[in-house]
């Protein structure tokens, strides 16, 4: 029997069925009866698995590649391939989203997104026509109070150099999990210059290309005036001058991945093992996760890599080079190599250990419910905060390497 007639039989709704292509290797139990599937859709992969009250193509058609998606997505059309949607979150139409993407609960995105290594926390919502790649945003407590990317926004992940060691963290894993922090506003017609670091509650402005960290919460951000025309300056590319806030910046950002999947172990999971469905998303999670360590790493060595020639060149061919600046590129790559194993590697139990036991002590007794969201929003402020202390110590042990090794 033909892949799209044993969906039917098995009560997926494909109102359209001669124009759906269901692939030979979809598994039929891993799509929930009543998905809705329309017309000119592609459902492709043995690891796809689409939960209960999900609906796929509403707009345009989509193709859904190895995706696992929750309960109640709903995916407007456009490609998605290796991501993982947890319960209520939603693409609009022209959506591409790729590889090592994650979007949690009611997270969300208009017309015309594209994501890539992006992972979305509860409530964050992105408008439309936004390019979000290697990004992690945080932020909000409801879909009445979020993080907001707005339209027509970018995040620069490619530099000059041509190196790709450009992550953002909007927001952070250790407070951000919490469910309980101010919203980040990123306004539209506008971008962000990865590596980047953006505390709770900034407000960037629209029309404004952000390259710098603002790590004080709470700010509003006032563009400074920049290059006026015909000003300029020589670009050596390949030759590096500080080295170190885009190393610190990338160690932040891993860290945090490495404190989010720790969450994930030890709390995610009981709320998402209920049924075949959020267990396939919890799998999907835990693989976005560690494909975003791998890139992270990878990028990081690819950094390295570029070190001898612009310390050759800089000795060589920049006058301006400061002599701090080539003994900081020649110390992240002896660090690199001597760090690159430990930084792959899982965060060992003793990390945070004392924090983590405290939190896991006082969140056994805590009034939980069967709903991730709530049970989180119902945590004491000191138990929220044993909770921070654990995560923040696993960002801090990748953090510190960088200094101590």
């Amino acid at each position: 029997m033909e892949p799209v007639h044993v969906l039917l039989d098995k009560g997926v709704v494909i109102p359209c069925p001669g124009s759906v292509e269901i692939g030979n290797d979809v598994v039929p139990d891993f799509i929930a009866p009543g998905v809705i599937i329309h017309t000119g859709c592609k459902i492709l992969g043995k690891d796809t698995s689409i939960g209960p009250g999900c609906e796929i193509g509403f707009e345009v058609p989509a193709t859904i590649e190895n995706c696992q998606l929750g309960s109640e997505v709903h995916l407007k059309g456009g490609s998605f391939s290796g991501a993982t949607f947890l319960d209520r979150s939603s693409m609009g139409s022209g959506a591409h989203v790729r590889a090592g993407t994650l979007l949690e609960e009611e997270a969300s995105g208009a017309h015309g997104v594209g994501f890539k290594q992006t992972i979305l926390f509860p409530f964050v919502t992105a408008g439309s026509l936004i390019n979000f790649c290697d990004v992690l945003m945080a932020g909000g407590i409801s879909r009445t109070d979020h993080s907001e990317i707005g339209s027509s926004y970018i995040h620069f992940n490619f530099t000059p150099h041509g190196d790709k060691a450009t992550a953002s963290l909007i927001g952070n894993v250790s407070q951000g999990v919490m469910l309980d922090q101010s919203a980040i506003f990123l306004g539209g017609q506008a971008g962000l210059v990865g590596p980047a670091r953006i505390a709770f509650g900034t407000l960037l402005p629209a029309g404004f290309i952000c390259r710098e960290d603002v790590e004080n919460p709470g700010q509003m951000i006032v563009p400074k005036p920049g290059l006026t025309p015909g000003d300029s300056k020589t670009l050596q590319r390949g030759v590096y001058r500080s080295i170190d806030r885009i190393v610190l910046n990338n160690l932040h950002y891993l860290g945090n991945i490495k404190a989010l999947k720790q969450w994930y172990i030890h709390i995610r999971q009981d709320f998402l093992s209920r049924n075949s469905f959020s267990q396939a998303c919890y799998g999907g999670a835990l693989k976005r996760l560690d494909e975003a360590i791998l890139e992270r790493v990878k990028r990081l060595k690819e950094l390295a890599e570029k070190m001898p020639e612009s310390i050759r060149r800089a000795k060589t061919e920049r006058k301006d080079s400061f002599p701090e600046h080539i003994k900081r590129q020649q110390y992240f790559m002896d660090w690199f190599y001597e760090a690159e194993a430990a930084l792959l590697a899982t965060c060992p139990e003793s990390v945070g250990e004392v924090g983590r036991d405290e939190f896991f002590g006082k969140w056994e007794h805590v009034n939980r419910s069967d709903d991730y969201i709530d049970s989180i929003h119902a945590l004491p402020e000191p138990t929220k905060e044993k909770g921070r202390i654990w995560l923040q110590a696993v960002v801090n042990e990748v953090v510190n390497s960088y200094e101590e090794s």
